[in-house]
C-alpha cells in the first residue's frame, strides 16, 4: 500500500510542487490537499493519510495549534511532518513539543522531500537529528524543563533503555542501534516501545525532546 499524505500549506505553489514531487513516487499518493490548519481535522478524518504535510505558520490556524488539536481530538492519528521556511525557528521547535515527528524546509531538494515522508512514515529513525539537537539547544531550557525532568524520573528507564533512548537522540535507526549493541532488531524495537511507553512520548522525536530538555542527554 502507497504511503498517503496530506498537504497543508496556503500557499497553492507549495502544495503543487509538493504534490509534483510525491507523486512522481510509485510509493506514495497524496490524498488531498487543504489551505489551512482549520481544515485538518475533518480532512484527517475524512481522508485517513498516513502522514500529513503541514506548513508551520498559516493565517488562521497555524501548525503548532494544527498539531495539538489533531493529536487531542483524532484517534490513531497520522504522523505530522512539519514544513517551514526557516530551519533554526522556534516555531518549528514549538511544532515538535507540540507532537510533530519532525520538520522539511520548503527548499528541500525533491529526492530529501521523498525521504523525509518515507521516514516519518516508517518511525523508526529521527528526522534531522542534527537539526532537532540545535533546536533543542537553542529552545530547549538548558535541561532545566521541569515537566521533562519529571517525566523521566517517572520513567525509571533501566540502563539499557537510556542507552538506546541516547543513541536514538544521535539519530540512529533501529537497525543501526542493534549492531552497536550487538543485539537483533527486534530487541532494539521492544527497548524502543518500552522507552517511548514509560515517556508517555507518541514517538522518537517526542521521546528525544524530553531526553534534551531534561538534561539527560546535552544537545550541544
Amino acid at each position: 500500500m502507497p504511503v498517503t499524505v496530506l498537504l497543508v500549506d496556503d500557499e497553492p505553489l507549495v502544495r503543487a510542487g509538493l504534490r509534483a514531487v510525491l507523486e512522481a513516487q510509485p510509493d506514495i499518493e497524496v490524498a488531498g490537499e487543504a489551505a489551512d490548519g482549520a481544515a485538518v481535522i475533518p480532512l484527517v478524518r475524512q481522508l485517513r493519510p498516513d502522514v500529513v504535510a503541514m506548513d508551520v505558520r498559516m493565517p488562521l490556524l497555524d501548525g503548532i495549534e494544527a498539531t495539538r488539536a489533531l493529536l487531542r481530538t483524532v484517534p490513531d492519528p497520522p504522523k505530522i511532518l512539519v514544513v517551514t521556511t526557516f530551519e533554526n525557528d522556534e516555531y518549528v521547535y514549538e511544532a515538535l513539543r507540540a507532537g510533530a515527528d519532525g520538520f522539511l524546509l520548503k527548499r528541500a531538494r525533491p529526492a530529501e522531500i521523498v525521504h523525509a515522508v518515507r521516514l516519518i512514515a516508517e518511525g523508526e529513525s529521527l528526522l534531522f537529528p542534527a537539526s532537532v539537537r540545535q533546536l533543542a539547544a537553542d529552545y530547549g531550557e538548558g535541561g532545566g524543563n521541569r515537566a521533562a525532568r519529571a517525566a523521566l524520573e517517572r520513567a525509571r528507564l533501566t540502563e539499557r533503555e537510556g542507552e538506546v533512548l541516547r543513541l536514538m537522540a544521535r539519530g540512529l535507526s533501529n537497525a543501526e542501534i542493534a549492531t552497536r549493541l550487538v543485539v537483533g532488531t527486534e530487541t532494539v524495537k521492544s527497548h524502543v516501545s518500552a522507552v517511548l511507553a514509560k515517556l508517555g512520548a507518541r514517538d522518537r522525536t517526542q521521546a528525544v525532546i524530553t531526553a534534551y530538555e531534561s538534561g539527560f542527554v546535552a544537545p550541544g
